[in-house]
């Protein structure tokens, strides 16, 4: 495993002018040794200590490593940083498309499809059109209405700029068209037969004895589903293929079906629905839509969308796809989130446990650091499931001289130091800026809080109360100096007055602690950092005072 790693690590080094990226080092040693994918958590350590190492190389260095292990990287061979080129695309000429289905806002999976297609648009000065897929869903799926604004709302936190807005509720009629000039071709056929008829038909490759009607008759057929003369589940548009495909759910697919259902932008206007994928097929040949990139479950989607544009003599769109990208153990569902927040298990949409991107920005998480977490693992057919500290990383990196810093005890016991005339203690809001200036803390000697850890952890040692004092840590403590000993134990501490605030943590859960009295000060939306506990985010101030957890 060291080796896998190791080889991993210099050719990734070699590729990035000498620097690995951790990130992408774990897409390649999990796309090469799946099996490594349930231990990821424990070998990341083991990852960092080795890119330290032979980042602290130099390229030759590098390269007798690599080949010192029986690999070899010729100059000729190092890939250029950052995403690979798109096929057949031309600088001003590409046009791409988001196409989320409304059922909720964005999430963290999602956010690997929209950032790759938004960074190739910028790449190549194109096109990025956002086009909400809010055919009629499932009875399980069904759109949400809120969600169109949900999903906006997560674009423009992420920062993403679309060029053109559509909504599939607004095009029925051009759907309708293709669908009739299909039929024409002989190329479609009303199917009558029940679900589980039409079920067995597929499995055993049994042609549907709707399938040699006339054009004529298809056509009035049709005509009916349009004028709502079927209920649901009576007639589907389906279209003719092979039914001996090796794939049975690539055999006479479902085209278009009925369903009444009032829909939230054109009520019960319409009673034929498309599937996404005809829609898909039909819009992305009137767009203009030059690639799709999207995730690799979407097989029998890209099967579709050729067979259509080859009947209907269309240009094709160059197709690309993606792994999915999983955090950690995170189960990422927004049926099952919905499910939560109806339930009033979730507080919302933007509750911790969605990972949606309200949430991400709730909590603190910058939109740089999801672009960047993305990108790092750059356009790969791999499937991802990256442990949530490889974000924080990049998190870290981009709000750590942004937060204060601040005192905060999670688990507050009370003491009381003798022998000692502390009034107060001074500290500057952030270590390494000293010119943003300082805070000043009153103290209370007979009433001091500590952590229950650490008092457990630490009884009858010497510890350091951070700029204040080195103390034996009793329950009426003794102040073995005025000054904070080099050589002892520093804790975090909070005296009077101070303030009691709620942190919201990623599960989900509520911690209750007690702060320095500075944090009643501090404004909503702000990023803190607590000594020894964590970052967080100010979501309320005033009679309650409540941040959500960032990361440590």
């Amino acid at each position: 495993m060291e080796e896998l790693i190791l080889k991993h690590v210099l050719i990734n080094a070699l590729e990035h002018e000498g620097k690995a990226n951790i990130q992408a080092v774990i897409g390649r040693v999990i796309s090469e040794d799946d099996s490594l994918r349930a231990i990821i958590k424990k070998i990341i350590p083991e990852i960092k200590r080795i890119v330290q190492e032979v980042n602290s190389l130099s390229m030759e260095n590098q390269r007798k490593r690599l080949h010192s292990i029986g690999e070899k990287m010729e100059k000729k061979e190092i890939k250029q940083e950052g995403l690979p080129e798109l096929p057949n695309a031309k600088v001003g000429k590409v046009v791409l498309r988001l196409a989320p289905f409304p059922s909720g806002p964005l999430h963290i999976g999602n956010s690997r499809m929209v950032i790759l297609n938004d960074e190739y648009a910028k790449r190549y000065k194109g096109k990025l059109l956002l086009v909400i897929d809010d055919t009629i869903g499932s009875e399980e799926k069904q759109i949400l209405p809120e969600a169109y604004k949900m999903i906006e709302d997560g674009l423009k936190w992420l920062k993403v700029k679309f060029h053109k807005k559509f909504y599939k509720s607004d095009r029925l009629k051009i759907f309708y068209y293709a669908a009739e000039q299909l039929i024409k071709k002989g190329a479609a056929y009303v199917c009558e037969c029940d679900v589980e008829t039409l079920r067995e038909n597929r499995v055993g490759g049994i042609v549907c004895v709707h399938r040699s009607e006339n054009v004529e008759k298809t056509l009035k057929k049709w005509k009916l589903m349009l004028k709502g003369k079927y209920k649901e589940g009576e007639a589907i548009l389906r279209l003719k293929s092979d039914m001996q495909h090796p794939n049975p759910a690539f055999r006479d697919r479902v085209l278009f079906r009925v369903a009444k259902r009032s829909h939230p932008r054109t009520k019960k206007k319409y009673k034929v629905w498309p599937m996404l994928e005809f829609s898909w097929a039909v819009d992305d040949y009137k767009f203009g839509i030059t690639h799709i990139i999207r995730g690799k479950d979407l097989v029998i989607e890209d099967m579709m969308e050729d067979f259509i544009w080859d009947l209907m003599e269309w240009r094709k769109a160059e197709i690309i796809h993606h792994g999915f990208l999983r955090i950690g153990d995170v189960k990422l569902s927004k049926t099952g989130s919905r499910k939560a927040i109806v339930k009033g298990a979730y507080s919302g949409w933007d509750d911790p446990r969605t990972w949606s991107m309200q949430s991400l920005a709730k909590r603190g998480i910058q939109p740089e650091a999801v672009r960047n977490f993305v990108i790092s693992m750059g356009l790969s057919m791999a499937d991802v499931a990256i442990p949530e500290e490889i974000l924080y990383s990049e998190n870290r990196k981009l709000i750590d001289a942004k937060a204060n810093r601040y005192f905060a005890v999670l688990d507050p016991l009370e003491i009381s130091v003798a022998d000692g005339k502390l009034k107060s203690a001074k500290m500057n809001l952030h270590p390494d800026f000293p010119k943003r200036g300082a805070r000043k803390i009153a103290v209370n000697p007979k009433k001091i809080y500590v952590d229950r850890e650490d008092f457990d952890k630490f009884f009858d040692k010497e510890v350091g109360l951070i700029n204040l004092a080195t103390i034996k840590l009793k329950k009426n403590s003794m102040i073995t100096s005025t000054n904070v000993q080099y050589d002892v134990q520093k804790i975090h501490w909070v005296s009077e007055p101070n303030v009691k605030i709620k942190i919201v943590m990623p599960d989900g859960s509520v911690r209750k602690a007690l702060a320095e009295a500075g944090v009643r000060k501090l404004k909503v939306g702000g990023l803190v950092q607590f000594f020894r506990v964590g970052f967080c985010k100010v979501d309320k101030v005033g009679k309650e005072t409540v941040l959500y957890f960032t990361h440590k």
